[in-house]
């Protein structure tokens, strides 16, 4: 794209309103395909609304490594999950009856986290170990599949016989997957899927427009493609995830606003091995700078205060936020205010 600076510009932020406005639908149809189906807030939330809200950022990734741009498919994936993790804590601030931390604690909701944090590690140990590819693709990058696709399983076996349970408060929403005995919701059980399918392909398109102009933005401003791709292109694609949070939150599902982010980051982490099989020069880890490396080491430390709000359960604090969530936005405020001066 050799347009000028404000017509890509403004092609960014049609991209990202697009992204933004089709988010806003997914939350009410993953909510009744979670009754209709029976298979719960915290599984819909996970595979289908974290997949989907992903999509911008799979494809954002997967056009800039293929582009020869691995600082912006990798900062991108790595920028979304911070951001993501970020807006937590204005989904928080929107729920005003408790600590949403306190209120939708749920064990399959902790595993998720921790499935997180085990699989943000793998690129670590990638970048750390001796230099192995295999047809230009490193191990990590299936290690990453196998894991992601070993969580989900776990995920749906603790919900279906789980081994601890969260103290139940007045403050507590608990979910109950229930097959709907609504007629009309077992008539429309197509229509929400092709419904589904069809803001997948809007989000995904946009999300090409995004790398696309992302790249001519970086190289037209002369911002680095790490502050490109995991500030600016990372919080575009990761506004699915803000505008469901917020929604789900404000009709009362909270497992699925809390899970729809977690999910969405385990999956985004995806986007690393999708974007190692796209970049041809060699393995992507190889080309993971110290940036991305500090984003990782970043996201994995608000990650685990997440994990330690959903486990201490406290009902209310600074500013009718948890402590935990307001330390995560004060972390990525920081820390990417860090990798701005830095890069």
């Amino acid at each position: 794209m050799n347009e000028s600076l404000v017509i890509n510009f403004l092609l960014f932020l049609f991209a990202a309103l697009v992204i933004g406005l089709g988010g806003t639908k997914l939350s009410k149809i993953a909510d009744q395909l979670a009754d209709a189906t029976g298979l719960g807030e915290a599984i819909v939330g996970a595979l289908l609304l974290g997949g989907i809200t992903s999509l911008a950022g799979i494809i954002t990734s997967i056009t800039a490594a293929a582009d020869a741009h691995p600082q912006i498919a990798v900062s991108n994936a790595l920028g979304g999950i911070a951001a993501q993790t970020a807006f937590l804590a204005i989904a928080d601030f929107v729920y005003r009856k408790a600590n949403l931390e306190h209120a939708a604690a749920s064990l399959p909701t902790l595993v998720q986290g921790a499935l997180l944090n085990a699989l943000l590690a793998v690129p670590l140990l990638a970048i750390a170990a001796p230099k192995v590819e295999i047809l230009g693709i490193h191990p990590a990058s299936l290690v990453i599949i196998g894991g992601y696709l070993f969580g989900l399983r776990l995920t749906s076996q603790v919900r279906d016989a789980p081994m601890w349970k969260p103290h139940l408060t007045t403050e507590t929403l608990i979910d109950e997957a229930e097959h709907s005995e609504d007629q009309d919701s077992l008539d429309n059980l197509p229509k929400m899927w092709l419904m589904l399918g069809w803001l997948a392909i809007v989000i995904a398109g946009a999300g090409y427009v995004l790398a696309k102009t992302g790249v001519t933005l970086s190289q037209q401003t002369g911002l680095s493609e790490t502050v490109v791709g995991g500030v600016f292109i990372a919080l575009s694609t990761s506004l699915p995830e803000l505008v469901t949070s917020i929604a789900a939150v404000k009709r009362g599902a909270l497992t699925l606003a809390v899970s729809a982010i977690i999910g969405g980051n385990t999956f985004d982490v995806l986007l690393l091995s999708f974007s190692d099989f796209a970049y041809r020069p060699g393995s992507i880890y190889n080309a993971i700078t110290q940036s991305e490396v500090f984003v990782i080491a970043l996201t994995i430390l608000m990650t685990a205060i997440l994990l330690l709000g959903l486990l201490r359960r406290e009902k209310s604090g600074i500013g009718n936020i948890g402590f935990e969530t307001f330390s995560i936005l004060v972390l990525y405020l920081g820390g990417f205010t860090v990798l701005f001066t830095w890069s």
